[in-house]
């Protein structure tokens, strides 16, 4: 298995593993060009590292890797991970984990000083990951809907 960048050709499997799970299954709608567009603008971005795991040519796993910028803590550059997913039929084998784990790697290779992300409260499976792997629930997230 390989971690790379995602091209336009994996815009599709991307979508259909973010639209398996109870909550994808409500917001996702695969198939849409609106992803298309959507990748070109994430793929434009020199901030934004939407990765794939490949297995033999097989897209196995996503994440988005953010990095932004900002005065705080002396001007420290954040990594934020979104959008963690791995195919179902890959599910049990630690490649959510790996993914974790070089999304960290890329972070403090680019400078980073805090990797963040955040997590539906819905999904307790999630939490205990992400606890495992040294993460801690720090803060409370919010979201306005526009």
């Amino acid at each position: 298995m390989t971690i790379r960048r995602a091209t336009a050709a994996d815009v599709h499997p991307i979508v259909e593993m973010l639209a398996d799970d109870p909550l994808g299954a409500q917001r996702e709608s695969p198939g849409d060009p609106a992803y298309l567009k959507a990748f070109e603008v994430i793929d434009a971005d020199p901030h934004q590292y939407l990765a794939v795991a490949d297995s033999d040519g097989e897209v196995v796993g996503t994440l988005q890797l953010t990095f932004t910028g900002g005065l705080s803590r002396l001007g420290m550059t954040r990594a934020t991970i979104e959008a963690v997913r791995v195919r179902s039929d890959q599910r049990g084998k630690r490649l959510g984990e790996q993914l974790v784990l070089w999304a960290i790697d890329e972070a403090r290779a680019r400078g980073c000083g805090l990797v963040q992300l955040t997590t539906d409260a819905s999904r307790v499976d999630a939490h205990r990951f992400y606890e495992r792997l040294g993460f801690t629930a720090s803060h409370v997230g919010m979201k306005l809907p526009l």
